[in-house]
């Protein structure tokens, strides 16, 4: 009985100090969602300022993370109102699910984010994704392994994802420019 009593106080006592979530923003990124799809479009330009939501809740915002409901259907695009034009790199954690093939759009490019074309992706659990445009060129990271390396299509875009198929969320939504 004492020891099951000495467990729960030090359960307790260290409560504090463990955090469902530790992520801190690296220097130089600012967040691209937050509390809200401020800073977004549609693909025909509706503003999504103060929105949690877009297309009938195909995509949704709650606690930082964006969903692709795939019981939600359509094949529709959301892109950020910013447009970049010149280095930049952007992070994000995605996590889909067996059925996923949803897409990224940046300065021409479309990163198709499936199990066919992104080998070694966790299907169910966070992954890291990164892309990296510099000069003419776009290089791919998942999980800090490079996956693909192709040159840039176009000049300045707003970052774009599609919901295509499948469930996919998205959190930690980041971008650093320079």
């Amino acid at each position: 009985m004492r020891s099951i009593l000495s467990a729960i106080v030090v359960t307790f006592a260290l409560a504090p100090c463990v955090r469902a979530d530790d992520f801190k923003l690296e220097d130089g990124f600012s967040l691209l969602i937050s509390k809200d799809l401020t800073g977004w479009k549609t693909e025909k330009g509706d503003s999504l300022d103060g929105k949690s939501e877009a297309f009938t809740s195909r995509f949704t915002l709650k606690d930082g993370v964006l969903h692709i409901d795939p019981k939600v259907k359509g094949d529709v695009k959301i892109f950020t109102t910013k447009e970049f034009d010149k280095d930049v790199q952007i992070k994000l954690d995605f996590l889909p699910d067996a059925k996923c093939n949803n897409d990224l759009f940046l300065r021409g490019i479309k990163f198709d984010l499936s199990a066919s074309n992104v080998k070694d992706w966790k299907v169910g659990e966070w992954n890291s994704l990164e892309i990296i445009l510099k000069g003419d060129k776009a290089e791919f990271k998942l999980n800090d392994k490079a996956v693909k390396t192709i040159a840039t299509k176009g000049k300045a875009t707003g970052f774009g994802i599609r919901a295509e198929f499948g469930e996919m969320k998205v959190r930690r939504l980041r971008v650093k420019e320079g």
